[in-house]
């Protein structure tokens, strides 16, 4: 049964904590063994089991235990790369010339230095 097909919270919930109990079972471990390996209450697993809600963390450790935590990286990847944007990347041409500084004073350049022009020497 795929999870992305159950309707409610609750399904999605029952099917998952089906699913860990399977786990459990078929390395022929007890509630209480795996939940002391998980570092997790008894209580608690069992709640998970029967699809009850429980805190993040205690997921968290019980995937660990059951060697399952590597399959939460393929639920929730680092990072979403849409199509479109990769579309959008390969587009654009890459910069040829850098920014200045926004606000910076412009370059000096080889023209004779500003003045008042009442300088001594200087006739207008």
């Amino acid at each position: 049964m795929q999870l992305a097909n159950l309707t409610s919270d609750d399904a999605v919930l029952a099917e998952l904590g089906h699913r860990l109990e399977q786990h459990r079972v078929a390395r022929n471990r007890t509630q209480a063994e795996l939940a002391d390996e998980a570092g997790i209450g008894r209580a608690t697993l069992q709640r998970i089991e029967r699809g009850e809600s429980v805190q993040l963390a205690s997921m968290v450790k019980l995937l660990r235990a059951l060697d399952l935590l590597g399959g939460i990286d393929a639920a929730v990847p680092a990072s979403i790369d849409l199509p479109i944007a990769q579309l959008e990347r390969e587009r654009r041409t890459p910069r040829r010339r850098a920014r200045g500084r926004r606000g910076a004073p412009p370059p000096a350049t080889d023209a004779e230095p500003w003045s008042w022009g009442d300088e001594p020497g200087k006739t207008t």
